[in-house]
């Protein structure tokens, strides 16, 4: 987490005499006695010139010096543009976009890169206030590292309706993958319930008391050492396709959160899941039309198809 610095340093008055060096910063500087202590212990307070515990006890005419980080909410959206998000449709009630790899959909803890949200704001672009305030106007998201085509929803209106759209299983989500090996049956359905995994909180599993999990796939190129498959998503959990690949003994190629080969992804120049998000289509929420909206593969998922293609 980034954060702004307030210097400041203060002699300790005869009054404060023998005091614990927690209890003499809170008075002196305002701060509850936690957060002082809090302080103490991360290294930001120097007592004449030294880190003191916090429990040591200060004397008339020491100098207390204290960093105090003033931390930045880690939820905030930072206005940016952000290099590679192509606008693919925009009008009064929705912005759809093509996302590349290496962005979020929404700022998160832990997460320091660019998003979706920050650049919509950087750009102008005004959207619905439903949902958690670094999520407004999202109603579906894109792992950081798969890219594709995603609504973004400008109006309230547009908000509700497309919230619902998604949550019924009305929109049509087309993805292609490149999966290692050959899917036997070459297409069915899988139908799992997905967990969070029990071993690593950042991965998810197939798991009995998982939420339901549908993914339709059908194999449109069989190559030597993977498949390209078109998927549809009939659900939208978190890393769906990437987990029900996985546990079919097929994961994405160069998904090495989910198994796949690193010596594989290596020859094949794949460094992120071969995964993308090509088409959604969906009720307008102004007009009541079917649309669909398209994305083309980026470059690096392109050259690494056209390598697998000519290792057969």
């Amino acid at each position: 987490m980034s954060e702004v610095v307030d210097q400041r340093a203060l002699s300790v008055p005869d009054g404060m005499a023998g005091e614990r060096v927690d209890a003499a910063m809170a008075r002196l500087f305002g701060l509850s006695r936690t957060r002082a202590a809090d302080l103490v212990s991360q290294g930001y307070v120097l007592l004449d010139g030294t880190a003191p515990g916090k429990s040591d006890r200060v004397f008339p005419g020491s100098l207390i010096e204290v960093s105090i980080p003033s931390t930045v909410d880690p939820l905030a959206v930072r206005p940016e543009i952000v290099e590679g998000i192509k606008i693919i449709h925009d009008d009064d009630s929705i912005v759809v976009i093509d996302k590349p790899v290496g962005v979020a959909v929404h700022p998160s803890p832990g997460w320091h890169g660019p998003t979706v949200v920050g650049h919509l704001a950087g750009a102008g672009f005004r959207i619905a206030t439903g949902g958690a305030s670094e999520r407004q106007g999202i109603v579906q998201r894109l792992d950081v590292g798969t890219s594709g085509v995603m609504v973004i929803c400008k109006s309230e209106h547009a908000y509700s309706l497309l919230k619902n759209a998604f949550r019924n299983r009305t929109v049509d989500k087309t993805y292609h993958a490149v999966v290692q090996g050959h899917p036997d049956p070459l297409e069915g359905t899988i139908d799992a319930p997905i967990g969070r995994h029990p071993k690593a909180d950042y991965k998810f599993a197939v798991m009995a008391d998982g939420r339901a999990s549908v993914t339709h796939y059908e194999t449109l190129e069989a190559h030597r050492f993977a498949s390209l498959l078109e998927v549809h998503l009939e659900t939208g959990r978190t890393h769906q396709i990437r987990v029900h690949m996985s546990a079919l003994k097929h994961p994405c190629v160069g998904d090495l959160t989910y198994g796949a080969d690193p010596v594989l992804a290596k020859r094949f120049g794949v460094e992120r899941q071969w995964l993308h998000a090509m088409r959604l289509g969906f009720e307008h929420p102004d007009t009541g039309k079917q649309v669909e909206y398209e994305s083309s593969y980026p470059d690096d998922l392109a050259a690494s198809l056209e390598t697998i293609r000519d290792a057969d």
